[in-house]
């Protein structure tokens, strides 16, 4: 905690802003743009408190973002089909966000991130509140996203089931990147050991 995990992403997404260096998605420069537009270049947010409607159904909470966009009416329908089904949230479409579990709710947040069809996903905390089953549901849908070319930064506590994940790791200390790299590298790394991980870390 107070690393600046967070801070980082509140910065990419345009929420706060640095105090030096710049943004960029794909070369594109993004730190001067509001949040609105950097969205619709391509980046998605998913915070870690809760974002869904939670007096809304699930379908209406794909509905509202499936509405902002330029589509028809019938567009617009399969769009919203096409995201109920995506990440098995189909039987729950009439179910009311508020009745979700953890798991559940994750999956819709993620869907409603995927409407706007995102280059890259920032996700703080993807694995916090959520029982095993639905972080491994989680690992397996960002493994999805991946195969997808969808780029996805992650910053959680939850070490083990984020490093079995990712293609590279920062760890960051005192608002620092104390080391980088690989997930294997990162767990015989002495510094990591030392400051965060443990020398009986393993995964």
């Amino acid at each position: 905690n107070g690393a600046g995990k967070t801070t980082t992403f509140y910065i990419i997404v345009g929420l706060v802003s640095p105090t030096s260096g710049e943004v960029y998605l794909n070369e594109n420069k993004l730190s001067d743009l509001p949040m609105h537009k950097r969205a619709r270049m391509g980046m998605a947010y998913l915070p870690q408190e809760p974002s869904v409607f939670r007096k809304m159904t699930v379908e209406q909470n794909i509905r509202a973002v499936a509405e902002t966009l330029p589509l028809n009416k019938s567009q617009k329908n399969e769009c919203v089909e096409e995201h109920l089904n995506e990440l098995g949230l189909e039987r729950l479409a009439k179910q009311k966000a508020y009745t979700l579990s953890g798991g559940e709710r994750r999956r819709l947040e993620i869907s409603r991130a995927l409407v706007a069809k995102p280059k890259f996903l920032l996700m703080d905390e993807p694995f916090s509140g959520v029982d095993p089953i639905s972080v491994s549901e989680v690992q397996d849908i960002i493994i999805q996203l991946k195969k997808r070319a969808i780029g996805v930064l992650i910053t959680d506590h939850n070490v083990r089931e984020t490093l079995r994940i990712v293609d590279r790791a920062y760890l960051l200390h005192e608002g620092s990147i104390l080391s980088s790299g690989t997930s294997e590298f990162l767990i015989n790394d002495a510094k990591s050991r030392e400051f965060y991980l443990g020398n009986n870390f393993n995964l």
